[in-house]
């Protein structure tokens, strides 16, 4: 019988757990975890999700702190804002929302964050911890599966774990976290021949594409796990993931619904990092 996993219960179980963690840092330490999000331009999406996670971070008890910029800001303007960051000892995990205006160039402002503030897991530095195997700051979404993945009691050791989509957002750090948990990895992307064949082996299909529905019963073998990153909208407006939730799900012992997945356990492990920033800050 198929389980749906519900991502929601699942971070707000560990959002909890963080914020007696919190409480406890500070009766310690006497410092809280400092988060700054810094915001340039209206996208309305990014507006969505910096109040969602001004607002767990707020019930974490952390301090929390948004910067809203203008579309007008320039590229030398935010590294300044990022350099006062840097040097302010109240906060541990600093994250620029993108994406950011064109004349911006995000590559840029990803280095110029304190590879131990940077709670996105973006920088090169911290690209490199996580491919030689020892990981500080991973890419929120990836560290959300792995989450979720433990917390269900997915043994990923010999099994064969497939992704559809290489960015580096998701689907490059994704194979590296499966990799350390013994798992054998199939990266695929829009050039892989016989992606049904390769899919169809799947004991775990992770799908972070942005094309809604894009996975149907055929591409999934019975009994897979099925984690659905894909955050859509259909000709209606409804939100949809990147796997066709209710063909899939007849298929799948463990699927991911959209919404309620993946994504609440994204702005959990941003959290997760900014503590442990603040903690490596006092501890080491």
């Amino acid at each position: 019988m198929t389980e749906i996993i519900d991502g929601k219960a699942l971070a707000q179980k560990i959002q909890t757990n963080l914020a007696d963690k919190v409480k406890q840092m500070k009766e310690r330490y006497g410092i809280v975890p400092g988060l700054v999000v810094i915001l340039v331009g209206d996208n309305p999406a990014s507006q969505v999700y910096v109040r969602n996670k001004e607002r767990s971070a707020s019930k974490a008890g952390f301090k929390s702190e948004t910067v809203r910029l203008s579309d007008a800001t320039s590229e030398e303007e935010l590294i300044a804002i990022i350099e006062k960051y840097n040097q302010d000892s109240s906060i541990h995990g600093i994250l620029v929302q993108l994406p950011l205006p064109s004349h911006i160039n995000d590559k840029r402002i990803l280095l110029a964050i304190d590879p131990k503030k940077d709670v996105d897991g973006f920088h090169p530095v911290n690209t490199g911890h996580l491919w030689n195997g020892r990981p500080q700051m991973v890419p929120c979404t990836p560290a959300g599966i792995m989450e979720i993945l433990r917390a269900y009691q997915v043994d990923l050791e010999g099994k064969h774990a497939v992704i559809i989509g290489r960015s580096n957002i998701v689907g490059k750090p994704m194979a590296q976290l499966l990799l350390d948990k013994n798992a054998t990895v199939t990266l695929t992307h829009s050039r892989t021949k016989n992606l049904s064949e390769i899919t169809k082996s799947a004991d775990v299909l992770i799908v972070a594409i942005g094309q809604g529905n894009f996975v149907t019963k055929e591409l999934v073998k019975d009994g897979a796990v099925v984690i659905d990153v894909g955050m859509n909208r259909d000709k209606n407006g409804k939100l949809i993931g990147d796997v066709k939730f209710d063909e899939v799900a007849e298929a799948a012992s463990l699927i991911t619904p959209v919404p309620g997945g993946v994504g609440p356990m994204t702005i959990t492990m941003l959290l997760e990092q900014t503590y442990q920033a603040a903690l490596r800050s006092v501890t080491k």
